[in-house]
């Protein structure tokens, strides 16, 4: 791993105790009579249309090194719409770092196979589009992607003229060099502007955490079932020490003023598998001055809020995910979402050991298209030893 000038290496984190979700994400979704209506559409809803929720609780205590980790707490009743219940929904002390994401051996869903083919310039003149998952400070990673898809050059500079790329956000927390990301990517996107490209990033909820981490430290913040403290999520969710003492101001007015939403090309880019996005806006636009708005007034229970909204996932997972999909795309555009945050070998059911000690990790050979093929999951799992994604679109995918 690349590590920081006179740094020590950083362990890697193991995944399981850190991947923390809502508990109500954790329960599948009850069976359906038939004819039942799972998701019907709901109106587009303006930033000041936003109704308020609890905050989460106080994060249990970090665990000392070679402690036992207490076993998942039992799974909560089920709730309509499992990963994105709405707001209000959530148990009482609900925090989304409370407990970790259970194996869930699913089976009824199946990864899709990419099949790399040559693919037209736009009409327009501009270059082709590729976008990455989640990258979670494992920069030799991202950097050996980069280059398998011919973006970078083995120095690492920009190489692929105007081509377009997006990162889906969560550049830092649980891999040894966040900081390193983060500084790649600002330098590759002034290499890529100067050659006729681009290379942008949008905001992920790791953004969000590392932001209050360093803004509001212990500041407590308000929830319906007690405290919570930006500093204490930041460590559960595999906050690392380095990436603290090296941020700097030039890092944290990057990370405040990136877009939560964007579309290209017919697709709807967002960090999150999740429609809190409508609780903030009804055009794209709308959305991205909103959450640039909190950022700026600097509210430490308005930012917890914004946090804790985007750490959702899996709204288009199951029975009606389709239709959450399909909810988002009519207010926003495009004609599929591309999203980061939830792994996929989660959203398979499939994982490795902890530790990697059987040498193994989950298997990901590329994207993940479900949900009626209208979602496409890009966070390949690197912190579980599974691949760091960076995928060209549009796909041509076969099951």
């Amino acid at each position: 791993m690349t590590q920081g000038a006179g740094q020590e290496p950083v362990v890697r984190t193991a995944t399981l105790r850190d991947f923390r979700v809502p508990p109500y994400a954790q329960t599948p979704v009850p069976p359906q009579a038939p004819g039942a209506v799972t998701h019907a559409p709901v109106p587009p809803r303006a930033p000041e249309q936003r109704a308020s929720a609890p905050h989460a609780a106080v994060p249990p205590p970090v665990p000392a090194p070679g402690a036992s980790v207490p076993p998942h707490a039992p799974a909560p009743p089920p709730l309509p719409h499992p990963g994105n219940a709405s707001v209000g929904d959530e148990p009482e002390g609900y925090t989304p770092t409370e407990r970790d994401l259970p194996v869930i051996n699913r089976g009824d869903t199946v990864q899709v196979q990419t099949v790399p083919e040559p693919r037209p310039v736009p009409e327009d003149g501009r270059g082709p589009l590729f976008v990455v998952g989640d990258v979670h400070g494992y920069l030799d990673e991202l950097l050996a992607a980069l280059a398998e898809q011919g973006l970078i050059d083995a120095d690492g500079n920009w190489a692929a003229g105007n081509a377009r790329l997006w990162f889906l956000g969560d550049f830092t927390d649980r891999g040894p060099d966040g900081i390193g990301v983060i500084d790649l990517v600002m330098r590759l996107s002034a290499e890529a502007a100067a050659a006729g490209g681009y290379c942008k990033a949008l905001m992920g909820n790791h953004e969000l955490l590392l932001l209050g981490a360093k803004r509001f430290a212990d500041t407590p913040v308000n929830s319906g079932a007690g405290t919570a403290t930006f500093q204490a999520a930041w460590l559960l969710n595999g906050g690392q020490k380095t990436d603290m003492e090296r941020l700097q101001d030039v890092h944290l007015q990057w990370m405040s003023r990136l877009d939560a939403v964007i579309e290209e090309d017919g697709h709807l880019l967002m960090h999150s598998d999740t429609t809190a996005y409508l609780d903030y806006g009804s055009t794209i636009e709308d959305v991205n001055d909103t959450i640039t708005a909190i950022l700026t007034r600097n509210d430490a229970d308005e930012c917890w809020d914004l946090f804790r909204k985007l750490t959702k996932r899996f709204a288009f997972r199951d029975e009606g995910g389709a239709d959450a999909v399909r909810e988002l795309m009519a207010t926003y555009g495009g004609q599929r979402v591309v999203h980061g945050h939830s792994p996929i070998p989660y959203l398979l059911g499939e994982v490795g050991s902890e530790d990697g000690e059987d040498g193994s990790g989950p298997v990901v050979n590329g994207p993940h298209v479900y949900a009626d093929g209208l979602a496409i999951a890009m966070d390949g799992g690197v912190t579980m030893a599974g691949k760091l994604l960076v995928v060209q679109l549009p796909l041509h995918d076969q099951v």
